[in-house]
């Protein structure tokens, strides 16, 4: 357990794109920060994205560890935690990000694809609320900031599960603002619109065109779009928000 008064920041999903700008967001020599990384498909080259994030924090200024994690395992985000806790003695800012996605139309959806998707972008973000909240009651506190999305509000066809997902954190995120804000613990969600990564990237031209023309300012957002409010709703300059939903999304939904 550690003495000083570094904050302790964990990340969930935070090896590329958003997650690796709201890690790159908290770099600095007063912070620690610890993210996850999963991915059944390819490990090598996840792995490898993480070791370049960590790098981009370290090259930043900051500390950064990235721990293979399936935050659809109970057993292994409680062993994530207990490590974070034993080495630091505390979490400060839990940043959930982690998510897939596994489109289809609800007719013919599987169960299967229903089942993941929920148990990483839902069920994973409760995990890591609970035992990241309990440790927070104890310090009186904490900044929680969920990642839900424009489509959790506006719906999508063809993405029933990731919609649905969504939408759950945005009633995750208002339940636990009301039952955590005694102990002086913030809890926000982000809902980001159309981001530059590389989920968005392998879209055909005619989606991302179709998508951009529905767009107010014009343009795709970049992660640190989302990063830079994430670490505004982390920091003491937000200590009187909760519960809120904050669009990112360059007024996509108004």
């Amino acid at each position: 357990m550690q003495d000083d008064d570094k904050r302790t920041v964990v990340v969930t999903g935070g090896s590329r794109g958003i997650g690796r700008a709201i890690c790159l967001s908290f770099a600095g020599p007063d912070t620690r920060i610890y993210f996850n990384y999963f991915s059944p498909v390819d490990p090598d080259a996840e792995k490898a994205a993480a070791d370049e994030t960590e790098k981009l924090v370290a090259d930043a200024g900051g500390s950064a560890k990235g721990l293979s994690v399936n935050v659809a395992s109970q057993e292994e985000i409680i062993d994530f935690f207990k490590k974070v806790i034993d080495e630091t003695g505390r979490i400060d800012v839990l940043v959930n990000n982690a998510g897939i996605t596994k489109d289809g139309f609800l007719v013919r959806m599987k169960e299967s694809d229903w089942d993941a998707v929920m148990d990483i972008n839902l069920k994973g973000a409760f995990r890591c609320i609970k035992i990241a909240a309990r440790a927070m009651m104890k310090q009186r506190f904490g900044r929680i900031i969920n990642l839900a999305s424009i489509v959790g509000v506006t719906g999508n066809a063809g993405q029933a599960n990731y919609v649905a997902s969504k939408a759950g954190i945005i009633g995750l995120t208002k339940t636990a603002a009301k039952e955590l804000a005694s102990r002086n613990v913030t809890v926000n969600a982000i809902a980001p619109g159309f981001i530059e990564t590389d989920m968005t990237e392998s879209l055909p031209d005619d989606v991302k065109k179709a998508m951009l023309s529905q767009i107010p300012l014009g343009r795709a957002g970049k992660p640190e779009d989302i990063a830079s409010v994430i670490a505004f709703l982390a920091s003491e300059k937000a200590s009187y928000i909760t519960g809120q939903v904050i669009h990112v999304s360059g007024g996509m939904y108004i």
